[in-house]
């Protein structure tokens, strides 16, 4: 599946806060997802190479604090602009979400620009439009078609063209990442969990207009990233509601993982929901804070998918009860962070202080392994397309 291009519009407006000559750890023209050496380690270079990416790696790291490259592993929710503009210059957050609770006028009165100017590096602004009833911009942008909808009464290209326009009304107002596709494979009914939000109950469907939806999104510079791996489509329940288990990995890997395993390389990001998995899973413990289901998605082999190097995020940690009914928002991001997620995502900036404690104390434990965050930081700069000129 072929790599597209992914443009942060925020990095040209940013980067003369980066590094001396560019950012991050790989070379300006890499793609988001793109397969490259384990950020934070270096490979022996080959006679003649020159190391001048590992010290333009170490040059981006070394601008931020540990408390800092903690935040940037971070996107919170934000009820406005005073909110957004508090958590980005108080804690360097590596994002922020717009929620269906979110003021919307910080991303039409201009507000957003000093949000961005409190960022140390470009800063993800994010939001949830899938379309139908998954839609936080619609007052904004107009209203679309739910996925399910959509496969039923346009072809894939004339979903590509629609898409084109709501990324560039998007784009315009802000926004840099959209936590879509979803590419659950479901027949579950229109108003269930999934449901209408699911393109199809065939894979194949799925992964043809999920990739209409990527390449028109990454067209318009905006970063996509799929939901809810390894699968929510046949999930025995709500995981806003409570636990959810979902079938063995044999299973899923005939059907709600193949859209996965096709487009991996698309230069997406992955959303690991909060699902148990018979057989791979600990017994209680979602998807979202487990290493093996963190190792399947980084190895691919178990699915029969490429390795992938991208961004990991989590589903929401805060208000959700297949989380929230275990553990605290900060024991939650402690254990997604440990077991391999890059970034994780909750509703709120509540606990940002909180968690950020949490997390030092895991880090000077070595729970948390400071070379993880740095692969981890180092990930996130490679997908919101910090320039690497050093």
């Amino acid at each position: 599946m072929r790599k597209l291009p992914f443009v942060v519009l925020a990095v040209l407006a940013m980067i003369v806060t980066a590094c001396s000559g560019g950012d991050g750890g790989s070379t300006a023209t890499s793609t988001p997802g793109a397969r490259s050496p384990e950020a934070g380690t270096s490979a022996a270079p080959a006679p003649g190479a020159t190391t001048a990416p590992d010290d333009c790696a170490a040059e981006y790291l070394g601008q931020f604090t540990t408390r800092e490259k903690l935040a940037q592993l971070l996107t919170v929710g934000v009820t406005g602009a005073e909110d957004a503009l508090s958590v980005v210059r108080d804690h360097q957050v590596g994002g922020i979400f717009i929620g269906s609770w979110t003021d919307l006028s910080v991303l039409t009165s201009g507000e957003l620009e000093q949000v961005r100017a409190a960022a140390k590096v470009p800063l993800m602004v994010t939001t949830d439009e899938e379309g139908g009833r998954v839609s936080r911009l619609g007052s904004l942008i107009g209203t679309a078609p739910s996925a399910r909808e959509t496969a039923q009464t346009m072809t894939a290209e004339q979903f590509y063209n629609a898409t084109l326009d709501r990324a560039r009304a998007m784009r315009d107002l802000g926004i840099t990442v959209d936590f879509a596709p979803d590419i659950d494979v479901s027949s579950q009914p229109d108003d269930s969990v999934i449901g209408d939000r699911s393109f199809s109950d065939d894979p194949a469907v799925v992964t043809e207009y999920a990739d209409a939806y990527i390449r028109a999104m990454h067209e318009m510079g905006l970063g996509t990233v799929l939901k809810h791996f390894p699968g929510h489509g046949a999930g025995t329940g709500d995981s806003h509601l409570g636990a959810v288990q979902v079938a063995p990995l044999e299973q899923l890997a005939t059907r709600d993982l193949v859209p996965f395993r096709e487009l991996i390389d698309t230069g997406s990001a992955v959303m690991v929901g909060h699902l148990e998995v018979p057989g791979l899973t600990a017994p209680g413990v979602p998807a979202s804070i487990s290493p093996e289901v963190m190792s399947l998605l980084r190895e691919g082999s178990g699915y029969g998918a490429a390795p992938f190097d991208g961004v990991i995020f989590t589903d929401d940690l805060s208000g959700m009860a297949a989380i929230t009914d275990r553990m605290s928002i900060a024991e939650a991001v402690e254990a997604a962070l440990v077991a391999g997620a890059d970034n994780a995502l909750w509703i709120s900036t509540d606990a940002v202080g909180q968690v950020l404690d949490r997390l030092e104390e895991a880090v000077a434990a070595g729970r948390l392994p400071m070379d993880r965050v740095d692969a981890s930081v180092l990930r996130m700069a490679d997908y919101k397309q910090v320039p690497r000129d050093c």
